[in-house]
């Protein structure tokens, strides 16, 4: 059976990922920061490994220790929401360091292995943010779209050595540790000016029309990584397909 790496598996999108691999008969490494016992089901078929994305050296160990690849998931990330001009330029850093230039490392350091035989698949977990202008959402969108656009490039240089590159485009997940991974309180983001401006987006995320679920998720990363077809773009959960079927609508009108 192949191999999938996943990075970030303690929680959300990359744990269920994870399962939804294993119930399937796939080879699972399941990496994360600090390595938790437990949360997925024994297997011959899994090895959980420590992983930072954001330390060369993690990287290089994790590489050594996983063996071959078929598959990486370039799940783990941070997230920030609040006032652009609230948000601690450390942080932002933070946000890039994670979620765009770790996920440059890691693909980085698996194309050689996937370029010799020929043969593989990236997937780029990005964010409905990056299909429509969120407000709050700054820092954060300019870390995801900027994946967009570095994955939308390197489909075209991979696809000659038959390593097919995807993004899967998750919604809104209440449930997700999103807002808690982080290292800064929404309520210091969130200055006196601008309280009444996110009063009511805050009661939006509260009771959002459409969520998106980790199993959709884990779906559209399972139809990404089969896709035979050249689609590049999997948007994940009901409110994200709403989005990206808008925004291919107000394309063709154009």
């Amino acid at each position: 059976m192949p191999t999938i790496l996943i990075t970030g598996c303690s929680s959300g999108y990359g744990l269920e990922t994870a399962r939804h691999f294993l119930v399937h008969g796939w080879n699972v490494i399941a990496t994360m920061r600090s390595p938790r016992r437990g949360i997925l089901p024994r297997s011959e078929r899994l090895q959980i490994l420590p992983l930072d994305v954001t330390n060369e050296e993690s990287i290089a160990a994790a590489i050594e220790g996983a063996g071959q690849i078929d598959v990486l998931v370039n799940n783990a990330g941070i997230g920030v929401v609040g006032a652009f001009e609230a948000t601690p330029m450390s942080h932002i850093r933070k946000v890039f360091e994670t979620n765009t230039l770790g996920v440059m490392a890691m693909t980085q350091a698996v194309v050689p292995q996937m370029r010799a035989r020929r043969s593989g698949a990236i997937v780029n977990v990005t964010s409905s943010v990056t299909l429509a202008a969120m407000p709050l959402t700054a820092a954060y969108t300019a870390s995801k779209q900027a994946i967009e656009g570095f994955t939308g490039s390197l489909s075209h240089e991979l696809a000659y050595f038959n390593i097919r590159t995807k993004l899967v485009e998750p919604g809104y997940a209440p449930t997700t540790r999103f807002a808690q991974n982080t290292s800064v309180r929404i309520e210091d983001l969130i200055p006196t000016p601008y309280v009444d401006f996110a009063a009511p987006i805050f009661a939006a995320f509260a009771q959002p029309a459409l969520t998106t679920k980790e199993t959709d998720v884990a779906e559209a990363v399972w139809a990404a990584v089969h896709d035979t077809a050249g689609q590049l773009r999997f948007p994940a959960g009901q409110d994200a397909v709403a989005l990206a079927s808008d925004l291919k609508s107000r394309a063709s009108m154009i």
